[in-house]
């Protein structure tokens, strides 16, 4: 009966012989004592300590056994060999050489010359050839069903990799002893030290190249903008120069235009958005906003004069005065924008309902009115019961739209539940607060005529002249009942809302015409298609196609 103790190689508990643990002792000793003065020591030790502790695993699981004695510790630094048979004699000489024969390779994926997994490398290293040609093979099987690529999913996932110096040994069929595991660490490690060398050798030639690079570039880079680049250089500053002073000159023109043709009701002054604030205040706006605008494209101006030309044009004070001017302008628009924006604060409205007289034919025509509407003041003004009494004065300017500054009348199209149709006019704008939007918006009128079944409606919607502009918008809805039609002439199109008379024509196939019909439906308004049936032609009956039929 022998003693045993509990002995842990790397994390593998095994059960040895207290006389086998002796002799494995002295001679991991031997081992870590011999490679202490390696470059890593602590890393050679330890993948021999994994190749004792397999070597055991395989001697228990062959013959069955659950404990590691002497003969078996024996059998392992047999294998392994000794220290002595690589170290120099005391007497200088050499030992006998060692014997390189390569034991028989295992597969293993190479995780240290891989693309991908190391799947055609670990190969490469089994069979002993180059892994660029196996590459290739599975390149060339890739476009073949993908079949290379699903091979090499297969390998990677059915191949181990190879994770210590062990498997990378046995993966190129070296000897897994003592001499082995030796030259593998000095061999990877004066791969190491060539890799470096190559690199500081292949790096100097490179930072050379650049520094040269850089050098030239910034070189040739300083005589272009010495030479050329001073002669595009001052072409560009010309080019501003002008645009500069054409800037000036038409913020000038608008300005005199502003205040030549600054009549109330036909001057800039009744154009957005000029129309949204009084006269006086627009003169200060348009004042300062201008100053506003020159005085930076001024400073530009003779900023590139003195650059380009050598020259002091403007001295301290003028400067320090022209900024004082500008700040001045800036502060005033910032105030004025300010307060015209809180006169768009508050919004209100108001709607009033026109009764409709029926139609006989349940047909209803949308047209524009043609016949400009006066206010008392106009009529006046341009002195009609002198100058046009008996005619007729039209409203046939489409671009004539002047007060607002956007399409402010929207007409809508619904079903009546009622058989009465009715046109609904709602009045909307802002103000200041809810009585000034309501008072603007009560400030308004708009023309509607109704002559038989033709409904007009004007071009735009007016407001008095003592109102400003504040968003003045009109909503008109005709409720007309179920199955009524509606015929809508092009120039109302850009009026209505949800249907489009363009799109009717040509589901007609009548792209030429006018007008479009549409007929009212529980679901809104929608085009009505017209079907034309043709009829059809009675083919004569000769003598050869008649047949006589007797009872």
């Amino acid at each position: 009966m022998n003693k045993t103790i509990i002995i842990n190689i790397n994390g593998i508990v095994f059960h040895i012989e207290e006389d086998a643990y002796e002799i494995l002792k002295a001679y991991m000793t031997d081992v870590k004592r011999h490679f202490m003065n390696s470059a890593d020591s602590l890393e050679i030790t330890t993948d021999i300590e994994n190749r004792i502790a397999e070597m055991f695993n395989e001697i228990l699981l062959r013959e069955g056994k659950q404990v590691v004695v002497e003969q078996d510790v024996k059998t392992v630094v047999e294998q392994m060999g000794s220290v002595e048979d690589f170290e120099p004699a005391e007497d200088g000489a050499r030992p006998e050489a060692f014997n390189y024969n390569t034991e028989s390779r295992r597969l293993f994926r190479d995780p240290d010359d891989r693309l991908i997994a190391g799947v055609c490398s670990g190969i490469a290293n089994y069979f002993d050839f180059n892994p660029v040609w196996m590459r290739l093979l599975f390149a060339c099987f890739v476009p073949i069903g993908g079949s290379g690529l699903i091979l090499y999913i297969i390998l990677w996932i059915v191949v181990p990799k190879a994770v210590t110096r062990a498997d990378r040994m046995a993966m190129k069929g070296e000897k897994l002893n003592l001499q082995g595991f030796k030259n593998n660490f000095e061999e990877e490690l004066n791969t190491v030290k060539g890799n470096l060398t190559n690199l500081h050798n292949e790096a100097r030639p490179l930072a050379y190249k650049t520094r040269d690079f850089i050098g030239d570039f910034f070189g040739h880079l300083g005589k272009f903008l010495a030479g050329a680049g001073k002669v595009l250089f001052k072409v560009l500053a010309i080019a501003i120069l002008l645009s500069c002073f054409a800037g000036i000159i038409a913020l000038v023109i608008t300005v005199i235009t502003a205040f030549v043709y600054g009549d109330q009701n036909v001057g800039v002054y009744h154009i957005f958005p000029f129309n949204i604030v009084n006269h006086q205040v627009n003169n200060i706006f348009i004042v300062c906003a201008l100053l506003m605008l020159i005085i930076p494209l001024l400073a530009i101006i003779l900023a590139i004069i003195g650059f380009v030309f050598k020259g002091n044009v403007m001295n301290r004070s003028a400067g320090t005065a022209m900024l004082m001017v500008w700040v001045v302008a800036l502060c005033v628009v910032i105030y004025y924008t300010a307060k015209t924006s809180a006169n768009f604060k508050a919004g209100a409205s108001f709607s009033q309902t026109i009764n409709i007289k029926p139609s006989a034919d349940s047909t209803y025509y949308l047209k524009l009115n043609d016949i400009k509407y006066l206010t008392a003041e106009d009529s006046v003004r341009l002195k009609v019961k002198e100058d046009f009494d008996g005619k007729v004065i039209l409203d046939d300017d489409e671009d004539n739209n002047m007060d607002m500054p956007d399409k402010n009348i929207d007409i809508y199209i619904e079903k009546s539940d009622v058989p009465q149709p009715v046109l609904v006019e709602s009045f909307s704008a802002r103000g200041s607060d809810y009585q000034d939007a309501l008072f603007n918006a009560r400030g308004t009128t708009y023309q509607f005529v109704q002559q038989g079944n033709v409904l007009k409606f004007n071009r735009r919607l007016e407001k008095q002249a003592d109102r400003l502009w504040r968003a003045q918008e009109l909503r008109l809805t005709l409720k007309i009942p179920l199955n009524s039609k509606v015929v809508i002439d092009d120039q109302v199109d850009r009026f209505v809302r949800d249907v489009s008379v363009r799109d009717c024509k040509a589901t007609n196939k009548q792209e030429k015409a006018t007008s479009a019909k549409f007929i009212m439906t529980d679901s809104g308004l929608q085009c009505k298609v017209d079907t034309l049936v043709l009829p059809k032609t009675v083919k004569p009956i000769t003598p050869a196609d008649s047949t006589v039929i007797t009872e």
